[in-house]
């Protein structure tokens, strides 16, 4: 019994309790103990194995065996997928960081875009470009006077 509870103690407490239910059988409980504050709950699963004393003499040991196996195999498949589990989401991270930056790269900043298509020419032609005269921008353009727009009255109002 104890040879099979060996692989389970690495690591973690067991406790084992022996109850007798009544004059031919008995009950054992083996409860392994949280190894990590963040375990999962699965980890700390008892075993209960009710028989007569002859039974558990004679089976206990095959079914600990067993359950061992299983809780190893439990604990490692838990391992592995919370490294798969963070492994994805770090990825994920990666990847909406990596299309964040495109984006930055992509989109063309609005000032530097005008000023870039729109001032040499006007320097050198020393002619206004209409957008800059209406929206009144001081000092990115050539200072010309604006050209008188003509302005048509329908019934008082100024279009």
């Amino acid at each position: 019994m104890f040879v099979e509870l060996m692989p389970l103690l690495t690591g973690r407490t067991v406790l084992i309790t022996v109850a007798r239910v009544d004059d031919k059988t008995l009950r054992v409980n083996v409860i392994p103990t949280q190894a990590k504050a963040d375990e999962n709950s699965a980890l700390t699963t008892p075993l209960t194995y009710t028989g007569s004393p002859e039974e558990l003499d004679t089976e206990l040991g095959k079914h600990l065996g067993a359950y061992v196996e299983i809780h190893q195999q439990t604990g490692s498949t838990l391992a592995e997928a919370k490294a798969a589990m963070e492994a994805a989401a770090k990825a994920a991270q990666e990847e909406a960081k990596r299309k964040a930056d495109e984006r930055k790269r992509a989109t063309p900043k609005p000032a530097a875009s005008s000023t870039v298509a729109s001032g040499p020419a006007s320097a050198a032609s020393a002619e206004p470009v209409a957008a800059s005269a209406s929206t009144g921008t001081l000092g990115l353009f050539a200072t010309v006077a604006p050209e008188a727009t003509p302005v048509q009255s329908k019934g008082g109002l100024a279009l």
